[in-house]
């Protein structure tokens, strides 16, 4: 192992892996998880027969940073390492991919998705791998396709298949999975060892230099407290008020306090059930009014003058697409008040204390002569946005030479970044081209960003493993984790109980490791056997609730103008992905916008353009077109911005796989036919 550069804590938590034992390493962020797995792997194939190492992650951008940073330099000259994601033309042979290589990394969806697909080239078998190895394994539980993936391992294991791969585990932190207690946490870890069937390692030898190779950063509380006078919040809360009263808010129905989760919560369900009534005034009103909730939570966390423009966006649209005296009376309302909304955000003397604050402990880091390194978590992409534009305007930061960019997850849409713009400002980073980044969850796992002495958690309740990922980021010796929030507010106490759950995690897990084996290894099988059960009994709810209506009794409306639009049989399921309309009528209820615009190309469809509501001044979003086969033009569709009108009333749905008739699969033959007789003649 020396050759290998392993530290003692590490050869440590291999042991029992490099016995073939299904193992969960338990190392802190920056501990050398993944260094040690790729030991594991090495020694794996040299000493296994017909060796197939598969290398799980959750996150694209990891693909490439696993096989860069660790797999390829350390395995790269005897075996021949493969990385494969979404963006790669591997996925499409991926079953030969497997077959033909010696390791294979890749997010974790391509597998799943190989070991569910029949044809030939793209098929694996979990007994075609010898060793699965599985980044921040933590995720595995419910829906998550880490525990899909295991849910075939497991449930081929209980059937007694005995060509199974061994498991190694990666993660800095299990959790509590919500538990405020010991007794619960310990099931709570029991359960994520049960859905890896695996045990649990950690350092018990070599603690002191763990320690010392992975230094802690030093915590700060950086509290503020509540401004004395908040009059852009107050006028805000008068105008919700009125909206309330023009509503008329259902007699069983209770608002929490404006300005809170609980309030967002409300007026989502008050939308869902203005659209199960047919009353366009609530839902509409509601929406509204989630739109005032966010620009509340804003003012409480960043400017003023985000929080008036984030309302100001939302008007600018509403203004041209308003349809009866509900969006007018809406709209006018916010033209009345916008010129002294704007006024008020405009009053420094007013402003959000928590800025001054963050603006304080950043310039106590960038200081001159010292090379810092920052990262600023902070809850949603829309605030890192308006942090890096405060980081921008604000002189005394640009004097301390901060140099900024914004880390967001990856995705479809024009808040999202691409993964290209992800690697370049990653790089950038490391490169010292940029020494500050201000970064949504995005950075805190996985991703192998330097060390920093600093890292700030802004505005964000989270629970205790994101908190333990972020605090992670803070490698550097004697850097800073600071926690910028209102005294008493509840970022500090959700801080202080993550804290506890930190500690109580680390207990679970050593009441885990010290059971009897055979004790241990009961309670598993108990687990993986209740699992198994109540899957198979999830799934037959799941197809009797799809089952439940004939999709020609279905009509799916406009979720903005109500507008009857389409039956549920016209919609068909492309390639398992997709879900469009084939019916040709559709076309006169939806008009084109712009071209879709994504970053990679696809086997068998590409993007048209935006597709959205042509009910005179509707203009909702509905998805939009792809074109399939280079000759198939087809309407792809979000359920989300649908409502169902069922036999049994009105219902929404988030997701296709929610709705409650079966879709079929689409034929591009029938289609061809269809609409291109002439070739069939």
């Amino acid at each position: 192992m020396e050759e290998f550069g392993l530290y003692s804590y590490q050869e440590e938590v291999v042991e029992r892996a490099l016995k073939g034992e299904n193992i969960i390493i338990w190392l802190p962020t920056g501990g050398g998880k993944t260094r040690a797995a790729v030991y594991v792997a090495k020694r794996h194939l040299e000493t296994t027969s017909q060796p197939k190492v598969a290398v799980l992650v959750n996150k694209v951008h990891l693909v490439e940073q696993h096989y860069t940073k660790e797999f390829k330099p350390n395995l790269g000259r005897d075996y021949s390492v493969v990385p494969v994601s979404g963006e790669s033309d591997e996925k499409d042979f991926f079953g030969k991919v497997v077959k033909d290589s010696d390791v294979v990394i890749c997010t974790a969806q391509i597998l799943f998705n190989a070991l569910t697909n029949t044809e030939e080239t793209k098929h694996v078998e979990l007994s075609d791998i010898t060793l699965l190895i599985i980044d921040e394994c933590h995720h595995t539980h419910k829906e998550a396709v880490y525990n899909k993936i295991m849910r075939c391992y497991v449930e081929q294991k209980l059937k007694g298949e005995r060509r199974l791969p061994q498991i190694l585990g990666l993660t800095a932190s299990p959790g509590t999975g919500g538990a405020r207690i010991l007794d619960t946490a310990v099931e709570h870890v029991l359960q994520i060892c049960a859905n890896l069937d695996s045990a649990i390692v950690s350092t018990k030898n070599y603690t002191p230099e763990l320690k010392e190779k992975v230094p802690r950063p030093i915590k700060t509380f950086d509290i503020v407290e509540k401004r004395p006078q908040d009059p852009f919040g107050d006028h805000l809360k008068e105008m919700m008020q009125m909206i309330h009263e023009f509503m008329i808010i259902p007699p069983d129905f209770r608002l929490s306090e404006c300005g809170t989760q609980e309030y967002e919560a409300d007026v989502v369900v008050l939308e869902q059930r203005g659209v199960k009534e047919n009353n366009r005034m609530l839902a509409q009103c509601a929406l509204h009014l989630r739109q005032y909730n966010d620009a509340l939570l804003i003012n409480d966390t960043l400017r003023m003058m985000d929080a008036y423009r984030s309302l100001e966006d939302f008007y600018t649209t509403k203004i041209i697409t308003a349809m009866d005296g509900t969006d007018f009376f809406l709209v006018g309302l916010f033209q009345e008040n916008q010129v002294e909304l704007k006024e008020i955000a405009k009053n420094s003397q007013y402003e959000n204390p928590k800025m001054g604050k963050l603006e304080t402990v950043l310039l106590n880091q960038f200081v001159p002569d010292v090379k810092s390194k920052g990262i600023l978590f902070s809850k949603t992409r829309k605030s890192t946005r308006c942090l890096k534009d405060w980081v921008i305007n604000n002189r005394a930061l640009q004097d301390a030479g901060i140099k900024a960019a914004v880390l967001t997850g990856a995705g479809i849409g024009i808040n999202h970044m691409t993964q290209n713009e992800q690697a370049d400002t990653i790089r950038n980073f490391r490169l010292g081209t940029l020494n500050l980044l201000i970064s949504t969850s995005v950075a805190e796992e996985g991703l192998d960003i330097p060390e920093c002495n600093l890292v700030v958690r802004y505005g964000l309740l989270t629970n205790e493993i994101a908190q333990q990922q972020a605090s992670g980021r803070a490698r550097a010796q004697n850097s800073q984790y600071s926690v910028v929030a209102q005294r008493g507010g509840r970022e500090e106490r959700r801080e202080r109980i993550n804290e506890h759950l930190e500690e109580l995690t680390a207990k679970a897990i050593t009441k885990v490791q010290e059971m009897n084996p055979q004790v241990f290894h009961r309670k598993i099988n108990e687990l993986q056997t209740q699992a198994a059960i109540c899957s198979k009994l999830a799934e037959t709810r799941k197809m009797e609730r799809r089952s439940r209506f004939a999709a020609s009794s279905i009509q799916l409306l406009c979720r903005n103008c109500f507008k009857s639009v389409a039956s549920g049989s016209d919609i068909k399921l492309v390639d398992n992905a997709h879900y469009v309309n084939v019916n040709p009528d559709f076309r006169q209820h939806y008009k084109v916008g712009g071209q879709v615009l994504l970053e990679r190309s696809f086997e068998d469809w590409e993007p048209g353009r935006t597709l959205s509501c042509n009910n005179g001044n509707c203009n909702k979003d509905w998805g939009f077109e792809i074109k399939y086969k280079e000759v198939a033009l087809l309407p792809n569709i979000a359920i989300k911005n649908f409502a169902l009108e069922t036999p049994d009333g009105r219902m929404t749905v988030k997701q296709w796989k929610d709705v409650a008739f079966i879709v079929e699969d689409f034929s591009f033959e029938e289609y061809c036919q269809d609409n291109f007789p002439d070739i069939f003649d």
